[in-house]
């Protein structure tokens, strides 16, 4: 067993010591593949998970500003890369007003569709239809429950609700929410990295088949390298959405050169920077 594994195996027992702690982390005993009943299924947004057990106190000011300076300049005046800004919302948010967030310079949006196979987001049309209507380019996420089902089922489910792909220039690929199991004590849902990084191929794979698309997957470098370490490599095909709430984004997930969207804040609410011009964030919705 990995030393962070056992930090975490640590950290949970001491958090689950009370009715607080039942109801964050559950009481599931660890299984490969516990059944789709085992528990009932909520709703949980993305980062939702990682802010719990990483932190959301690491975001700072400076990360806030540094994500959203200007395309092209840097705080002390010097060229820098573009970015574009933009926001993930669930039904936490209810109804968004998207004017509101266009006129503060998102230009895109992640919209949560569906969570394992039970549940879909009830804001999802006028979330997804609202920001698409104001002008941002949109996509849809799925929150990942491994053990509840296989990850062809899930990526089946996510695409017959809502996140599917078109080709209309508008529509970025759907995405993948892998983080920390909020439904048991155990932070990789009962899978060693092998079986997690099989899972994690069966959606990938068959999210491709339904789509053409491959799906963009989120999620943070301490979990991945933790659940996924090296059994598996997406970089190739997958763009790397990456949760880190610091002034950088620091190291990568293993199989991953570089990140293509940085969650760097959840407050008020999700927010993210895109690794490019807004030309490439275009080129990533058409495909």
């Amino acid at each position: 067993m990995s030393t962070v594994r056992r930090m975490w195996r640590r950290m949970t027992a001491a958090v689950v010591t009370g009715s607080v702690g039942a109801l964050l982390l559950g009481t599931l005993t660890p299984a490969n593949a516990a059944p789709a009943d085992a528990f009932e299924i909520g709703n949980h947004e993305m980062g939702s998970q990682i802010a719990k057990v990483e932190g959301e106190s690491s975001s700072t000011p400076a990360s806030k500003s540094k994500a959203l300076l200007p395309q092209g300049v840097t705080s002390d005046g010097m060229r820098a890369e573009a970015t574009v800004a933009g926001i993930d919302v669930a039904s936490h948010q209810g109804n968004v007003d998207w004017n509101h967030w266009w006129d503060q310079g998102k230009r895109f949006a992640y919209v949560k569709a569906t969570e394992a196979t039970s549940y879909t987001n009830p804001y999802f049309a006028q979330q997804y239809n609202g920001s698409y209507n104001v002008g941002m380019i949109r996509g849809a996420y799925h929150f990942a429950v491994p053990n509840s089902s296989s990850g062809s089922a899930q990526a089946n489910y996510f695409v017959d609700n809502g996140g599917g792909w078109s080709g209309d220039g508008k529509t970025l690929p759907g995405a993948l929410d892998m983080e920390y199991n909020p439904y048991g004590n155990d932070a990789c849902y009962g899978m060693n990295q092998a079986q997690m990084g099989a899972w994690i191929r069966d959606f990938h794979d068959t999210y491709h088949a339904r789509t053409g698309r491959w799906p963009v997957i989120y999620t943070s470098t301490s979990w991945w390298n933790m659940c996924v370490g090296s059994a598996q490599s997406f970089g190739d095909t997958v763009p790397l959405w990456v949760a880190r709430y610091a002034d950088s984004v620091g190291s990568l997930p293993n199989g991953w050169d570089y990140h293509t969207i940085w969650q760097y804040t959840s407050s008020p609410l999700d927010q993210n920077s895109f690794n490019g011009a807004y030309d490439r964030l275009q080129a990533l919705a058409n495909g």
